[in-house]
């Protein structure tokens, strides 16, 4: 395997055959919603990539509780207690901006707002062609 081989396959949380999910990566390499998800114990760990392989492989959650939009193009994931934000992309791609333990009903504007920068410079850099490193 190639250096740029293992690389790229950092970015992909679930290659499905309806959509791959990636985590998103800022401008320094980071990922927050990877890191946030290394961090669940086995059982977070398994509800949420349970939902990744529902979502990849069938295209759609119908279940409000476990997926759902919230505005703005920012749907969440919703592994009980938490929420991983993400955007479709052109390309049957989903993108996971971010993850947190959620607290309270709505989500917290911060947390959306997070999210919508994410999107904004993913779209940029994929647009300049330097987000694939």
């Amino acid at each position: 395997m190639t250096e740029e081989t293992s690389k790229e396959k950092e970015y992909i949380a679930y290659q499905g055959t309806k959509f791959t999910i990636e985590w998103f990566f800022d401008e320094n390499g980071k990922s927050q919603s990877s890191e946030y998800f290394e961090e669940l114990d086995l059982s977070g760990k398994a509800k949420f990539l349970s939902l990744l392989k529902w979502m990849g492989d069938t295209g759609q959650i119908r279940n409000e509780e476990k997926f759902r939009n919230e505005g703005d193009q920012i749907y969440a994931f919703k592994p009980k207690p938490h929420r991983f934000l993400c955007f479709f992309f052109q390309g049957g791609k989903i993108i996971i901006t971010s993850a947190f333990e959620k607290k309270q009903d709505k989500l917290p504007p911060p947390e959306k707002e997070k999210a919508l920068k994410c999107k904004a410079s993913y779209e940029k850099r994929t647009e300049e062609n330097n987000y694939y490193e």
